[in-house]
């Protein structure tokens, strides 16, 4: 599996498109529909469904638009059970992650060490927990429950840089 990172819209969110052979996810299509739609047709890659790691808009504000254009469902919160998932050949575990807001999850695609996370986790930092359904202790909550994930685990945020579990265990202060 590879993975194109697109950084779009005024708030810099991170839309990722993760594809294999010919088929993709794409996660997070916040805004710049075009670019998204764009950079599909360059992979030559054919869309099997849209990913939310949660509903604020500058995450989710195209994912009905290209679930119509692609004729593909948007999976999210509300769709999703807690565990391993499978869309096509894309095989992946869901982890309810609130704190930043209720409809937080995380992708764990644990065949490639890789986490989507969303306003979950940053760089040696966390999401807000003070928007509307955000909640301090949420986030804890869901912190312990991601400790016990292994270190090498890459981390993809919903902005910014990527970082390891392991890292974020030694240097984030809200992982102690």
């Amino acid at each position: 599996m590879e993975m194109l990172k697109l950084v779009v819209g005024e708030l810099k969110t991170n839309c990722y498109i993760l594809y294999n052979d010919d088929e993709c996810l794409i996660i997070d299509p916040g805004d710049e529909e075009n670019n998204i739609i764009k950079q599909v047709e360059k992979l030559k890659v054919k869309p099997v469904g849209i990913l939310l790691t949660h509903n604020h808009f500058d995450h989710a504000m195209y994912a009905d638009s290209l679930s119509s254009f692609y004729h593909v469902q948007v999976y999210d919160y509300k769709n999703l059970f807690e565990g391993e998932q499978k869309i096509s050949s894309f095989n992946f575990e869901v982890i309810y992650t609130p704190g930043h807001s209720k409809s937080s999850i995380t992708f764990y695609f644990k065949d490639y060490d890789m986490m989507f996370v969303g306003d979950f986790i940053f760089y040696e930092n966390i999401g807000r927990v003070d928007l509307p359904g955000g909640s301090y202790q949420d986030m804890i909550e869901s912190l312990e429950k991601i400790k016990k994930y292994p270190d090498d685990i890459t981390l993809y945020p919903g902005h910014g840089e990527e970082t390891t579990l392991g890292h974020e265990k030694k240097h984030n202060h809200y992982f102690e």
